[in-house]
């Protein structure tokens, strides 16, 4: 059954890394008139990268992945327009990265349903 452990691949951690983005994002926009707040974010890219080139490769159970969405080093974004009450959430940008966030993610959800539906096939003997 070690063959069946990892079946998703990058998939399934670039779809919880999306998720936490989008959940980051909707944070932000939630507090978009909180005194002070400021905007986070982190970069998707570079912690899948690491992935991809097997640099996460923990040597022990009890080691923390770095793709764990509970466990990410947050951007601080500067401000276009700083605003006078020291929130730095510009809720057009905000917007726009939540838009392209969700469309990344239901692309990646697509991609993740059709290799399920391909292991189906194989297990039927289509």
């Amino acid at each position: 059954m070690e063959a069946y452990s990892d079946i998703f691949g990058t998939t399934e951690k670039a779809l919880r890394l999306r998720s936490k983005r989008m959940e980051l994002i909707s944070g932000n926009i939630a507090n978009a008139d909180v005194d002070n707040y400021k905007s986070r974010d982190f970069d998707f890219k570079k912690i899948m990268s690491k992935e991809l080139a097997g640099k996460l490769q923990s040597s022990h159970p009890a080691h923390i992945s770095a793709s764990d969405p509970n466990n990410l080093q947050y951007v601080y974004r500067v401000p276009v327009n700083p605003s006078d009450n020291g929130n730095t959430v510009e809720l057009n940008y905000e917007q726009a990265q939540f838009g392209r966030e969700a469309t990344r993610y239901s692309a990646t959800l697509q991609f993740l349903e059709s290799r399920v539906g391909g292991i189906r096939r194989a297990l039927r003997g289509e």
